[in-house]
């Protein structure tokens, strides 16, 4: 299914979390239940319309991978994929490489 996100919205992908630390500990399912708080955008609208009727550019565009609040989004499912619908202004940064 194609989806356009509208004006100021995203569409993320989460990153998976990590279930490995640096010094090669496996942490348990049951130990992490905090959302993951960075992922890559998969859709975005065109951007947010002004007072004046104007449409401002989006500062992220598709293929951005990002940082988000914990709470973020409305979880949304798509062909059997948990996906974040989110604004603009939910993204704290873009990581960059």
């Amino acid at each position: 299914m194609n989806i356009r996100p509208l004006h100021d919205r995203v569409l993320v992908r989460p990153q998976e979390e990590e279930t490995m630390t640096a010094g090669g500990i496996i942490i348990p399912d049951n130990a992490s239940k905090e959302k993951p708080n960075s992922g890559e955008i998969i859709a975005a609208g065109n951007g947010k319309i002004t007072d004046s009727g104007e449409v401002r550019a989006m500062d992220v565009k598709v293929g951005d991978n990002i940082l988000y609040g914990q709470y973020a989004g409305t979880t949304v499912k798509i062909d059997g994929e948990e996906l974040l619908m989110m604004k603009e202004e939910d993204i704290l940064a873009v990581l960059e490489d």
